[in-house]
């Protein structure tokens, strides 16, 4: 047990949660990270793993074969994943995001369908807004699902940046509908997608082209997916009824930016580790440089940090888990988290001095991990929007 990232408040069941992931990362992850991210390769026993653990139905309802645990467990569990290897917590977190929006939006039949294959990992889920030329521009969205003359609809377009885009069987994708509505956000639409696990046509009018080469989160692939004329059935609209695709969404990109925040402690906190551990073994001018000052300050603004983002994390967490709209504190977790989640990773790289820059040393690759975290669920800029124009209709001026 250490002192920092600890969380008051914890049932007996949470505390067991945590400790049987924390003996899985340091036990089955952590020494293999190294090999399997430098040579990309996908983590499947890891996997076998997180669901023998029951961690891909987590926060799924016991009536639906899950442990029916809560946000603040769920956020809880990344963290310790993402401390081991960053892009394990990204297996995990796409199927969450899916397995949310079912729950909360879905129909008493689509729950029925998905959730108990979901809760065993048999079912894996992707989740899909993106696009080539996207961005943050939700509004958009160019791909389309055209109502055919029978009720169904058939699906063009092309998505981007999906995580889990080959190793997922359902995703649910953010299209445009012609709803008739005057906001553009009333005619979008999330269908849930059935298709193979694989490259290459993966179901009838949707292939997955291959993994997009990247600098980090390495592992977990991230693909593109481009639909053809995919012909989908009106039942696999999410709730049943057209037009509440961007709402149901947003209330994912805000489970998914507490994700995003837990992953980003989860690498602060392994930074500070290695960090600290290095500087008791590293020795200059006859003493462990953590005797210098400039070295012991930079320990004490790290660990600082560290415990900033967990507990703003922690309590975005808990306001989600009490029903609250909490998109203002999720956007300021996120934002802390990643950056500070930079700063420490690079104030350990900056410890570890040339030894930093050598692919044999861990903090290497949490340098190129940690950057996706100020991009993934928007950037630092689109938090502060979001979390400056409500901040102005709370405190306007009367």
């Amino acid at each position: 047990m250490t002192r920092l990232c600890q969380t008051e408040g914890l049932s007996e069941d949470q505390s067991e949660i945590l400790k049987a992931v924390r003996v899985f990362v340091d036990e089955q992850i952590i020494p293999v990270a190294q090999e399997l991210e430098h040579s990309d390769t996908y983590p499947q026993e890891i996997v076998d793993g997180l669901k023998e653990l029951g961690v891909f139905g987590l926060t799924i309802p016991e009536e639906f074969g899950g442990l029916g645990e809560s946000l603040l467990t769920y956020a809880l569990v990344v963290e310790e994943i993402a401390r081991g290897w960053m892009s394990v917590s990204g297996v995990i977190n796409t199927h969450f995001i899916v397995a949310y929006l079912l729950m909360q939006h879905g129909t008493e039949e689509q729950k029925q369908k998905y959730l108990p294959r979901m809760a065993t990992g048999e079912v894996r889920g992707a989740f899909s807004m993106s696009e080539p030329g996207l961005g943050s521009d939700v509004s958009a969205v160019s791909t389309k699902a055209t109502k055919q003359d029978d009720g169904s609809y058939s699906i063009t377009g092309q998505k981007m940046w999906l995580t889990n885009g080959a190793s997922s069987t359902l995703v649910a994708l953010l299209v445009k509908t012609d709803e008739g509505a005057e906001s553009v956000y009333k005619n979008m639409t999330t269908f849930l997608v059935e298709k193979e696990a694989g490259f290459g046509e993966t179901a009838q009018g949707v292939t997955v082209p291959g993994k997009i080469d990247k600098m980090g989160y390495k592992g977990v692939e991230t693909t593109e997916l481009i639909l053809e004329g995919h012909q989908i059935g009106a039942d696999q609209i999410l709730g049943g009824e057209p037009g509440k695709g961007f709402f149901q969404m947003m209330d994912g990109v805000e489970v998914g930016r507490v994700n995003v925040a837990a992953r980003a402690c989860g690498l602060a906190w392994r930074g500070f580790e290695l960090g600290v551990a290095y500087a008791q073994q590293r020795k200059t001018f006859g003493k462990v440089i953590a005797e210098h000052q400039a070295v012991l300050f930079r320990i004490a603004e790290m660990a600082t940090k560290v415990e900033v983002a967990h507990n703003m994390m922690v309590r975005a967490a808990r306001l989600k888990d009490t029903g609250r709209r909490m998109d203002v504190e999720a956007g300021m977790a996120k934002m802390v988290a990643s950056e500070y989640a930079n700063e420490v990773v690079e104030d350990s790289f900056r410890i570890h001095g040339g030894y930093g820059y050598s692919k044999e040393y861990e903090i290497e690759r949490l340098m190129r991990e940690v950057k996706f975290m100020l991009i993934g669920e928007g950037t630092s800029d689109i938090q502060k929007m979001i979390i400056g124009r409500q901040l102005l209709k709370e405190y306007k001026l009367k």
